[in-house]
């Protein structure tokens, strides 16, 4: 697969590089810095190594002068590194320390406070449509997802399995997060059906025969490692009474479409739907964090039953946007919208559906989804 150019931008001072196993941290640094002490501590040797050891770092970097990039892979393996790269940092000799992490669990305490304003923090994400260009293929992604490393595979479906197999259920068993890995694998398939629903806890409990503390501690799991993500409601200003749960997403659709059971009871246009709402969010996210990290994105939601599947919010957005998995649009799909812009007037308001024609009605934009997912940052801001 030819190389695809990522919007992450690589910062010129220390970083942490964040995202899930796959995503491509490993190739973006290497693509962009290309004479670098590299570290990769998901070697069983060099995981030995400064585990027993953290300050041989100092010993190693002193050895490579000439070196003046460090790259730490797979930091949260060896949190303890971390002071021994504060003490590096403090040492201001112009070289610049980046780590990357698929795991946030080890790291909040420690790089929260340690290095807070020493190291900036990057997120990756899995391919988004607009990096992918003339090679984005709406079909396969609502199928198989946008990771690198699906995405780059000759057998998408079996590459997807593994990736479940032996990435989730294992990175799980190996951070000791859990030892009881049938129980969690029965979570998973549980929590899969919350994808884009208001998560209750208490029937993700019931569903897998699971207690509910089990179910929450992990749910955080899959927060920490950001394998799943929650939208909040939006609550600013609110003229209605609103619900007060949050929405559950994965963080790519194709694994939601690998984790989500399916039988002869299932309806298909709710998986579809589902997964099309994912890939709009997970785009969505990738790019408002290549534009503006501080947009925050919510839902909105009436106890009355009033839904509005995205509210995007920031300095420079502010865009309601309802998702219909449907070739038409009828009038009652427009309601939701027309009330939000009623309570907030200076909102824009964009429908995306499955159909072929961009049609402006009542005020609100409806666009086909793969127009929308080929230039997000433009509609957002229009």
């Amino acid at each position: 697969m030819e190389h695809i150019k990522r919007r992450t931008a690589v910062s010129n001072h220390h970083f942490f590089l964040l995202g899930p196993r796959g995503t491509g941290k490993s190739t973006l640094l290497k693509h962009n810095i290309k004479d670098a002490l590299y570290i990769d501590l998901l070697l069983p040797d060099k995981f030995r190594e400064y585990s027993s050891k953290p300050e041989r770092l100092i010993e190693i970097v002193d050895a490579y002068p000439e070196k003046q990039d460090v790259i730490i892979d797979e930091i949260q393996k060896v949190p303890e590194l971390l002071s021994v790269i504060h003490a590096l940092i403090e040492r201001k000799d112009n070289r610049r320390y980046i780590m990357t992490g698929s795991s946030a669990r080890k790291l909040k305490k420690q790089s929260t406070n340690l290095l807070a304003g020493r190291a900036y923090k990057k997120i990756m994400h899995p391919f988004s449509a607009m990096e992918l260009g003339t090679l984005f293929n709406l079909e396969d992604a609502l199928q198989f997802g946008l990771l690198p490393v699906i995405v780059a595979s000759e057998n998408k479906k079996e590459a997807l399995k593994a990736y479940v197999d032996l990435y989730i259920r294992e990175e799980v068993m190996m951070e000791g997060l859990t030892r009881n890995i049938g129980n969690f694998t029965r979570f998973l398939e549980a929590i899969s059906f919350s994808h884009g629903s208001v998560l209750n806890i208490t029937n993700v409990a019931k569903d897998c025969g699971i207690g509910r503390k089990v179910v929450e501690s992990y749910t955080a799991i899959l927060y920490d490692l950001m394998i799943a993500d929650k939208l909040e409601v939006f609550t600013k200003k609110a003229k209605r009474h609103l619900v007060s749960h949050p929405k559950f997403y994965f963080f790519d659709t194709g694994l939601y479409r690998e984790l989500r059971p399916k039988g002869p009871l299932d309806i298909p246009e709710e998986i579809h739907g589902a997964a099309l709402e994912g890939l709009i969010l997970q785009n969505m996210r990738a790019e408002l964090d290549f534009i503006d990290p501080s947009t925050e994105i919510f839902f909105w939601r009436t106890k009355s039953g009033s839904e509005i599947d995205f509210i995007v919010y920031g300095e420079k957005f502010f865009t309601a946007i309802e998702v219909k998995n449907s070739k038409t649009i009828r009038p009652n799909d427009l309601r939701a919208l027309k009330a939000f812009r009623e309570d907030y007037p200076e909102s824009q308001a964009i429908l995306i559906y499955r159909g072929q024609e961009r049609i402006k009605r009542d005020g609100i934009l409806i666009l086909p989804a793969e127009d929308f997912l080929l230039d997000v940052t433009t509609f957002l801001v229009m």
